[in-house]
């Protein structure tokens, strides 16, 4: 379980130079107000940011720094695993990211390779689409669940049933399948090479028996051709090798172009975010004549420059993107090229392995034949020692094909354990196991809302849902109120689960301006009893409701705007 303990953070957002402290553990419910720019939803972006690098809400990361004092933004977080407390130190201008156990800093170089990649996996084992599942619930940059692709659908699930573990041991396999190909492949050559071996042995032991004169004759000549393979393979070896050389020239610029992919692609994303922003202002403003906040007509002149100026902005993003997509595909086409060339050169590089070994077994095989001659020209030969030799050779065939037996049967192991750990495999299983729990939890929490429906997720993770006469429904079809506790509903099933599973559970839940959106009297008051229902968990909801919902908290904490900087209030 992961117990949030604390969190503060300066220089973040609208907060100035100071710590700003919010305590995790302290309340079981708690109701977070301020009138709207007060700052009361920045500790969801500063959570957020802490842990994953990322806010909450679509905030670029260089926006999260204070503009007035531009520098020093810092983001600590607390909580214990287990027997363990860690705090998460991130920061901007200077960049931090920090990750203390037990008040020692875990080592950035050598202990872990990947930092942000150990704190998912290892720590907090939650990745930043499960988070903001199973701990956020916000009406700002979030996406339900219900409208999540299959395949994150089933990420969060994995996560949630804690088998992620499943998929690493594939990748593992993977590997073993690999080198147990090239295991068999090369135990394949030394079979056939062992067999040229007995079969040349065997072959010799006969021709022992033969005139010696004839036979000396008959080395010599096969001395000769022998050597003229070694010289022509040892002249392909060196012109492979220098093939080798000029086309590594290329394949060294394979880490530069990647590199330039990724900032193109990121660069990419980061422009659709501003452009997806720019086109929902503009819509705004085309569609509303009225502030939906204070209910105040918008000034014609002051509409018609903020519409020009998204415009603008929008334009230039369309343009920014086609040129991004250019020299993405520019950056593209030279990584295939690159890519092939590597495969050239692993093909050349077999060879030159193939040739090389070729041409030392034919010179052991040259060298041979000359002790033979030797041989034959002072004494005559005895078979005896020869025969001694096949012997040994036989007994090393055998040997190696019973190590091929071996690999084989390996690699039929791997083959019955590479079924079990796909995505049909186990890990189905499991999720069968657990969706008739989890259809049961969310049709429990419906009903708790008084929403009388038979919600179901089946192994594909595609939903049915279906009214009390059986009339087939989409999540799509109801209103947002509907949506909403069908969100709510999700949320508590998954922590539920969590709970059960150990796995994602964590005492932390927060709830961003829910109670201000599609929910009507009833449904606040159905959240209200869910909530205080919940046991050990601490539960803070963002709000501007204050003046109805404050009586319904433990504890209240008022955010305030004082000379352009979020404060709470004393």
């Amino acid at each position: 379980m992961i117990l949030f303990r604390k969190i503060k953070w300066k220089n973040f957002l609208s907060t100035g130079n100071y710590f700003t402290e919010l305590q995790f553990d302290k309340s079981p419910n708690t109701l977070i107000v301020g009138s709207n720019g007060a700052g009361k939803s920045t500790m969801l972006d500063a959570l957020c940011f802490a842990l994953f690098g990322k806010p909450f809400r679509s905030v670029n990361k260089p926006q999260l720094l204070n503009s007035i004092n531009g520098k020093d933004c810092v983001v600590e977080v607390e909580f214990d695993t287990g027997n363990k407390h860690y705090k998460i130190v991130r920061g901007i201008k200077p960049n931090i990211f920090e990750i203390w156990q037990d008040g020692e800093m875990i080592n950035q170089e050598a202990a872990v390779k990947d930092y942000q990649e150990h704190l998912e996996k290892f720590i907090l084992k939650l990745n930043y689409k499960s988070f903001t599942q199973i701990v956020i619930l916000g009406s700002a940059s979030f996406t339900p669940f219900m409208q999540l692709s299959p395949g994150d659908r089933r990420t969060i699930i994995e996560d949630l049933l804690d088998i992620q573990i499943f998929s690493a041991m594939n990748s593992v396999l993977k590997d073993k399948m690999i080198n147990n190909k090239d295991l068999s492949t090369n135990k394949k050559y030394d079979i056939d090479l062992m067999q040229q071996k007995h079969d040349m042995q065997k072959k010799h032991i006969e021709e022992l028996q033969q005139n010696n004169e004839e036979k000396v004759k008959e080395y010599e000549d096969e001395i000769q051709s022998n050597s003229s393979v070694v010289s022509n393979l040892t002249n392909e070896v060196a012109t492979f090798s220098g093939q080798v050389d000029e086309l590594q020239t290329l394949v060294e610029t394979k880490i530069e172009v990647e590199t330039k992919v990724k900032k193109i692609t990121k660069l990419e994303s980061q422009i659709e975010t501003n452009l997806s922003k720019f086109r929902k202002d503009i819509n705004f403003f085309e569609h509303n004549d009225d502030c939906p906040t204070c209910r105040q007509a918008i000034a014609l002149e002051f509409k018609e420059k903020e519409l020009t100026t998204l415009s603008t902005k929008a334009t230039e993003c369309e343009h920014g993107l086609q040129q991004l997509e250019t020299k993405l595909l520019e950056e593209q086409a030279k990584l295939n090229t690159i890519n092939e060339t590597q495969k050239k050169i692993q093909a050349i590089q077999v060879k030159i392995a193939t040739h090389t070994t070729t041409i030392t077994e034919t010179n052991k095989y040259i060298k041979r034949l000359e002790k033979e001659i030797e041989g034959l020209k002072t004494t005559k030969v005895s078979t005896e020692k020869q025969t001694k030799e096949l012997k040994e050779l036989e007994d090393s065939l055998v040997t190696l094909q019973a190590e091929l037996k071996e690999l084989i049967a390996e690699k039929t192991y791997y083959e019955v354990a590479a079924n079990l750990l796909k995505d049909t495999g186990i890990k189905t299983k499991i999720i069968k196991q657990y969706l008739p729990i989890i259809n049961k939890l969310v049709n429990k929490y419906l009903a708790s809302f008084d929403f009388f429906v038979n919600f179901n997720l089946d192994e594909s993770f595609k939903e049915t849902i279906k009214s009390r006469h059986r009339d087939d429904f989409t999540y799509a079809s109801f209103s947002e109120g509907e949506k909403q506790k069908i969100d709510l509903a999700l949320l508590f099933s998954w922590r539920a689960v969590a709970k059960l599973k150990n796995s994602a559970n964590t005492n932390l839940l927060i709830l961003d301006e829910v109670f201000d959106s599609s929910l009507d009297a009833n449904g606040t008051e159905y959240l209200m009893n869910i909530l205080h229902m919940l046991e050990g968990t601490n539960v803070f909801v963002i709000s501007h409701k204050g003046d109805i919902l404050q009586d319904k908290f433990r504890s209240v904490i008022r955010f305030e705007k004082v000379k352009n900087f979020s404060r709470i209030m004393k």
